[in-house]
C-alpha cells in the first residue's frame, strides 16, 4: 500500500470518518484542509446500487451544471458544410472532416472533448481505438453525437459535465474548483445530485445511493449525508 504524505495525513486527521457530513459543511471543510498548490477540483463520487451489466441501468448522460466546472475544454467538431460552419461560429476551437480524422489517427489528441454530426460518425468509428481508451468516442447520449452542433459547443463551453457509472456502479464527477465561492459548489452539488436522482434506474432495487463523498484533487474524501441534498 502507498505510504500517504504526511500533509494527506493531516488532512485526513480533520476528517471525522464516522460522521457524514451536511453538504455545505462537507464543502467547507475540503477547502479548508485541500493542501495542493495549485487551484484544485472539487469532485464528487457516488456508489450506486444497480447492476451495470443490465441495460436497463446503465447511467449515462450529460449536463451543464449552474456555475461550471472552472476548467475551459477544448473542442474538436467533426462535421462538413453548413454544420461545420455552425461549429466554427459557436466557437468549437477545431472543426474538420477527413484531415482533422487522420490527424488523431496519428495521435493528435490534444483536446478534452469530441462532437460529430450523426453523418460523420461512420468516419469517425474508425478512430475508436484511439478514442475509446481515453473516454473520448462521441455518443448520443453524453450529446456529442447531434446535429445541434451548436447547442453542443455552447453547452460544453458553458461548463458540461459527464457521468457514467463504471463496472462497480460507481460515479465520479467534478463540480468546480476549490476557488469557487462554497455556494457556487453547494448549487452545482445540488444540480448534480438531482439529475443522478432523475436517471435512477426503475429496476434497480433497495438503497439506491450507498455511499456519496465529496473530496479536492489530492484531499481525503468527506462522507455526505444524502438527506441534506
Amino acid at each position: 500500500m502507498a505510504k500517504k504524505s504526511k500533509n494527506y495525513v493531516a488532512a485526513r486527521e480533520k476528517v471525522d470518518r464516522t460522521k457524514k457530513y451536511d453538504v455545505t459543511e462537507a464543502v467547507a471543510l475540503a477547502k479548508e484542509i485541500d493542501f495542493a498548490k495549485f487551484d484544485a477540483s472539487v469532485e464528487v463520487s457516488y456508489n450506486l446500487n444497480i447492476d451495470v451489466k443490465k441495460a436497463d441501468q446503465q447511467i449515462r448522460g450529460a449536463m451543464v451544471l449552474p456555475h461550471g466546472t472552472g476548467k475551459t475544454q477544448t473542442v474538436v467538431v467533426i462535421a462538413k458544410g453548413e454544420k461545420a460552419a455552425e461549429a466554427e461560429a459557436a466557437g468549437a476551437d477545431f472543426v474538420g472532416e477527413e484531415d482533422l480524422i487522420n490527424k488523431i489517427n496519428g495521435g493528435w489528441l490534444d483536446f478534452d472533448v469530441m462532437v460529430a454530426t450523426p453523418d460523420m460518425m461512420g468516419q469517425v468509428g474508425r478512430l475508436g481505438r484511439v478514442l475509446g481508451p481515453k473516454g473520448l468516442m462521441p455518443n448520443p447520449k453524453t450529446g456529442t453525437v447531434t446535429m445541434d452542433v451548436t447547442k453542443a459547443v455552447n453547452d460544453i463551453k458553458a461548463g458540461q459535465v459527464t457521468y457514467r457509472a463504471d463496472k462497480a456502479g460507481i460515479v465520479n464527477v467534478p463540480i468546480g474548483k476549490v476557488s469557487f465561492e462554497d455556494e457556487k459548489l453547494v448549487e452545482n452539488f445540488k444540480a448534480l445530485h438531482e439529475q443522478i436522482m432523475r436517471v435512477k434506474p426503475a429496476t434497480a432495487k433497495g438503497v439506491y445511493i450507498t455511499n456519496l463523498a465529496l473530496a479536492t484533487t489530492f484531499g481525503p474524501g468527506i462522507k455526505i449525508n444524502v438527506e441534506s441534498l
